[in-house]
Formats: structure tokens, sequence, C-alpha cells
């Protein structure tokens, strides 16, 4: 059997940009659905996704560099 070793931890979900946030949204509770906002759904079947908000860009992800859709 091979051992492994854990060094860190990064999560970049719809609940947070940290490990810290989106643990802590999650056991309160949170969900990170919503209104999908990153594009017009009008005529589309469906509304609802689990986006990453800008304002969880703060970690240092370039929204310059984002690729939509």
């Amino acid at each position: 059997m091979r051992r492994v070793v854990v060094t860190g931890l990064g999560l970049v979900t719809p609940l947070g940009g940290d490990v810290d946030t989106t643990w802590s949204n999650l056991i309160a509770g949170k969900s990170g659905a919503g209104t999908i906002t990153r594009f017009d759904t009008e005529g589309q079947k469906c509304t609802i996704a689990c986006e990453v908000k800008p304002k969880d860009h703060e970690f240092g992800f370039d929204p310059d560099k984002r690729v939509d859709h």
C-alpha cells in the first residue's frame, strides 16, 4: 500500500472562494443554488444553477482569464 500525504486543501465553490468560507456556509445549511446571472435564460427550461459569483474571485482567480460557457 502506498502512503499519501495531503499537504493542503483548496476550494472554489458557489458557497465560497476558500475552504473556511465554504465549510462555514455548508455547515450553516446554505445553498449555492440561485438564479442564473451569467447569461440570459429566457426561453430556457432551467434558470437555476450553482454559479461562482464575481465577489468570490477575491481568492486570486483572474476573471479576465475566465472562459464562460
